[in-house]
């Protein structure tokens, strides 16, 4: 028997962007999006404190990561030039952007780590998410 432990952080951001597309109809206007973002960090095992990864570090790394793009228009920042910043693709880069900072060292000693789960909350009734093999 085998297990995989999973911890989520939870916080928000706030943007504005348009999409590119005949299917988007009016979200090819600018428009704003609030989404609540959870990032689930996965394990098949625990740290030396018996934890997949400490609750604070990881909310503060999300924080930092969503503050790069809260209260933005994503249309004018350089990092999504020619993409559109669908749901899916701004979860890609939150998962992206955390894993980075796990490989840098952000989160301690997470050798262990082997997912991350991001879910973008557009609604009560609509989500979307990435998974990214550590």
């Amino acid at each position: 028997m085998s297990a995989v432990f999973g911890v989520t952080v939870r916080d928000h951001m706030m943007i504005a962007h348009s999409l590119r597309g005949e299917g988007f109809g009016p979200a090819q206007r600018l428009h704003g999006a609030t989404y609540v973002v959870d990032a689930c960090f996965h394990s098949t095992s625990l740290d030396a404190d018996g934890v997949v990864v400490d609750l604070g570090r990881a909310a503060d790394e999300l924080r930092a990561v969503l503050a790069d793009m809260n209260y933005r228009n994503l249309d004018e920042e350089s990092a999504f030039a020619g993409r559109n910043t669908t749901t899916e693709a701004l979860a890609l880069v939150v998962a992206e952007r955390l894993a980075t900072r796990v490989a840098d060292g952000g989160f301690g000693s997470a050798d262990h780590l082997t997912r991350i789960t991001v879910t973008l909350h557009e609604s009560h009734i609509a989500s979307a998410s990435c998974e990214l093999e550590l």
